[in-house]
């Protein structure tokens, strides 16, 4: 079972950001997702810097895939996906159905994203045609569901990567409204790139207290961490073979070396080694049940 980092989901400077990736270079993960999945507006990094971090990281020993972004509104965006799609060195992960188009067209092997919404086996047979070789679970999706398609998927042989979303903020929603603008009073037009100025997001609480949502531009993640830690040895009974971990701005290496020694059987966890990251988290998409909700 290998381990994936998923894109940056937040706005980072670019010093920050490639600060970050230079220490998870050493870190024990397989697979690096990097680009901006959110909002085209979030021009730190250019395209050739994206292509300049991807050779580094390679160097590094690690599988560079190109991520796109999960809504397109402009043919700007359209002309940026298809430089990406059409780059001839690094696997792309297509978050929206535009990029499945482009990349089927050009015969070139794909990953889909957690926002591509596969359900069935008749939608993972037909990407799996289009070209897909991986695909990574919607994160609403829990064990049950997973476990019947792996299973149907294995009936017709059809040979392809699964990765599951097992720990970070879930991606929940994208709308063409930029919420960070707006809790800053702005028009989305003139926003003043305000959102990185929230290098975790806005965490919003409902009228009890609890944190229900992150803000995040156009993006809504969860409250709450999600965190299938626990559930390791169900996704290697299952057939699993990755595990993704979405980029927060701190303690991302005692995250990855948790997951790391949880593959290996490692179970013992002592004070001495605790996560704050791991302190208020949830599960429960995981057991079809409210993604809120933490079973233990």
């Amino acid at each position: 079972m290998k381990i994936a980092l998923g894109p940056v989901l937040y706005f980072w400077p670019k010093r920050d950001l490639l600060n970050f990736y230079a220490e998870m270079a050493d870190q024990p993960v397989d697979i690096v997702y990097i680009g901006e999945t959110v909002c085209s507006k979030r021009r730190e990094m250019r395209f050739i810097d994206w292509i300049e971090l991807a050779d580094a990281l390679t160097n590094c020993g690690k599988e560079v895939v190109l991520s796109t972004l999960a809504l397109l509104e402009a043919e700007s965006e359209l002309k940026t996906l298809r430089r990406l799609c059409e780059n001839d060195r690094f696997r792309i992960e297509a978050n929206d159905i535009a990029a499945v188009q482009m990349l089927s067209k050009a015969g070139l092997p794909f990953v889909t994203g957690p926002a591509v919404n596969i359900y069935n086996i008749r939608v993972l047979q037909q990407l799996h045609k289009s070209g897909m070789r991986r695909w990574v679970m919607p994160v609403e999706l829990g064990a049950s569901t997973l476990e019947q398609l792996l299973k149907q998927a294995a009936e017709t042989d059809l040979d392809i990567e699964t990765e599951v979303f097992s720990w970070g903020r879930l991606p929940l929603a994208y709308a063409a409204r930029c919420f960070t603008a707006r809790y800053r009073n702005l028009p989305k037009d003139n926003c003043s790139f305000c959102c990185i100025e929230y290098p975790q997001g806005i965490q919003t609480r409902s009228q009890e207290g609890t944190e229900l949502f992150t803000m995040n531009g156009i993006q809504t993640l969860s409250g709450d961490i999600y965190n299938l830690e626990n559930e390791i040895p169900d996704m290697q009974n299952l057939g699993v073979d990755i595990l993704r971990l979405s980029p927060e701005r701190q303690g991302m290496e005692q995250i990855i070396q948790r997951f790391h020694q949880r593959i290996e059987g490692v179970t013992e966890s002592t004070d001495a080694n605790r996560i704050p990251l791991l302190d208020q988290n949830c599960n429960g998409y995981w057991y079809a049940q409210p993604g809120i909700d933490r079973v233990m």
